[in-house]
């Protein structure tokens, strides 16, 4: 199941957990879905021998049923909402990149406020589906975390290309262009000059620095075919 196809079914608590640096904790057999956000700090979690970290820039999908170990890295605080819903969404750990932390913590707040009352539920699952609708634009399947990492760490490189992603990924090119084809509904090309522009705009706004300046940062191999692209 994908995360915009969920049916949350309940909305149980909402709380925020303090983990220090160096907590060490195991989960059993988890009684629900979770999800985890972060206000500051960082946790890694493990299970089944892969490490995910949650901080501020990543939510985390907590497995109804499933163990993991949990680490704490840094100090931090951490908002949960543990939920129900209809049919598995996953058995394994989900990490979302976001890119509207705040947003989420106000619907995170509202929703804690909610729930010290009864009669609540339908405005509750409500707040609660709007955040589904953020993240779910953020999931991406775990075969790709590492090409989606390596372009946001690389996307300045103009020579940035499938097979570098793939084999990021340890899998084939044709394969990779396939399942991100599948899950972006565009191509690794057309995504990483999408996320080039979205940086040019950012760049833009600034107004720090030049054309041809701006276009190096972001990966065009010149100020024409930025200008081009960008139009």
């Amino acid at each position: 199941m994908e995360l915009k196809d969920v049916v949350v079914t309940d909305v149980l608590n909402a709380f925020t957990v303090f983990s220090p640096k160096g907590r060490r904790e195991n989960m059993n057999e988890r009684e629900s879905y979770g999800l985890s956000l972060c206000l500051e700090g960082q946790i890694t979690y493990t299970q089944n021998g892969v490490n995910y970290v949650s901080d501020k820039e990543h939510a985390v999908i907590l497995p109804q049923g499933q163990s993991y170990s949990i680490r704490g890295d840094k100090n931090g605080y951490f908002p949960v909402i543990n939920f129900t819903c209809l049919g598995e969404l996953c058995d394994e750990i989900v990490v979302l990149d976001i890119q509207n932390a705040e947003s989420l913590i106000k619907d995170y707040e509202r929703i804690k406020g909610l729930l010290l009352f009864d009669g609540n539920r339908a405005k509750v699952l409500s707040i609660f589906y709007e955040m589904v609708h953020k993240l779910s634009s953020s999931y991406v399947p775990s075969e790709l975390l590492p090409a989606i990492k390596y372009i946001n760490d690389n996307y300045s490189d103009p020579e940035l290309d499938n097979g570098e992603l793939a084999k990021r990924c340890n899998i084939s090119e044709v394969y990779f262009r396939k399942l991100f084809l599948k899950h972006f509904k565009v191509s690794p090309r057309q995504f990483i000059i999408d996320y080039r522009i979205q940086c040019a705009k950012r760049l833009l706004c600034e107004d720090v620095m030049k054309i041809s300046a701006l276009s190096e940062a972001c990966g065009f191999a010149s100020a024409y075919h930025f200008c081009r692209v960008f139009k």
